[in-house]
């Protein structure tokens, strides 16, 4: 490490291949956690390259456990997180509208690093015992419409790297390739990013796979979701396009209106009660506008009046939280 980490500070990258040599010795142990954390930092300090993306996301997938969901042809809804605005869960909020609107969904997610309440932690909160269990997946997909991938269970290599950013509580590389590594591979994903370079390099990823439908989302205001408080870049197999409430015949938000709690109870709470129909206006419009989105992304044909219809549907009349209590007795 002490090579690697002298030509990195000297301003040099790592080729792909490098870059999958170094995870996968990541993944044995072989740093301390003083090593680790200067590693990281590294990517903290300046963007990191396509390349180096590329070797790291090529190691994670083949150290992972396999899932096979493709029976299902579910979609994954996951940002980056990252963004430092702590919200409320919008893209699990919006997971389980999706499911309860009919979609499959496996969603991969994982504890907050930066933030305080993960996918994962509020999942953990609603009582959703987690499982690597290829049946039991397939089981609540069946039933439920919609399966949770913890990432520590399906990427043991993270053991070693997980307390390191637990410590650091700032984002990593690591947050760049959660939606990159989803252990089922779908072939439909919604993605939120935190930076429009992150935005061109998803879309670089994407577009090398066959047959790859997706939604690449960054909010210019920073978020990496739809926020509607401004204008919102969305990227898909088609061509580019610009968001805004407007687009959904709403009314902006306000950043205040989006806040997630400072405890992770009071994150549990935010995501019980949107689910239970007592959501604030702003609340509501928010996950029903990503859902409108991941919808049209699942059924591009849908427009998306249409498809914001289908995610009202499942929010107001009790499919979403439906789909979260199956999910919970099967779990």
């Amino acid at each position: 490490m002490k090579q690697i980490l002298e030509e990195l500070y000297q301003h040099k990258t790592l080729s792909k291949v490098e870059a999958n040599k170094i995870l996968h010795q990541i993944a044995t142990g072989v740093y301390n956690h003083s090593q680790l954390a200067s590693f990281l930092s590294v990517f903290i300090m300046r963007p990191i390259t396509l390349e180096e993306l590329q070797g790291f996301r090529e190691a994670l997938l083949e150290l992972c456990m396999p899932v096979d969901l493709s029976a299902y042809n579910p979609m994954d809804l996951c940002g980056t997180g990252g963004d430092g605005k702590n919200t409320f869960n919008i893209s699990t909020l919006t997971s389980f509208i999706v499911a309860g609107a009919g979609i499959p969904v496996a969603k991969h997610g994982n504890y907050g690093v930066s933030s305080i309440s993960g996918s994962s932690n509020v999942l953990e909160q609603m009582g959703i015992v987690f499982t690597a269990d290829e049946q039991k997946l397939q089981m609540q997909l069946e039933k439920a419409n919609i399966c949770f991938l913890h990432a520590p269970l399906f990427h043991p290599a993270m053991r070693y790297v997980a307390p390191v950013r637990k410590e650091m509580k700032v984002k990593t590389f690591f947050n760049m390739l959660g939606p990159l590594v989803n252990p089922a591979r779908p072939k439909i994903q919604m993605v939120g990013v935190f930076s429009l370079a992150l935005q061109r390099m998803y879309q670089y990823l994407f577009q090398a796979e066959q047959d790859m439908q997706y939604n690449i989302v960054y909010d210019l205001d920073g978020f990496d979701e739809l926020s509607l408080i401004g204008t919102c870049r969305t990227i898909n197999p088609k061509g580019e396009q610009l968001l805004t409430a407007a687009d959904f015949d709403m009314e902006p938000t306000k950043y205040e209106d989006l806040h997630g709690g400072d405890t992770l109870e009071e994150a549990a709470k935010i995501f019980l009660d949107i689910l239970e129909g007592k959501g604030t206006e702003a609340q509501n419009k928010v996950v029903l506008a990503n859902a409108a989105l991941a919808i049209q992304t699942y059924h591009p044909e849908r427009s998306l009046t249409m498809a914001l219809a289908q995610a009202k549907s499942s929010l107001f009349e009790g499919k979403a939280l439906n789909a979260l209590q199956i999910l919970k007795d099967l779990s």
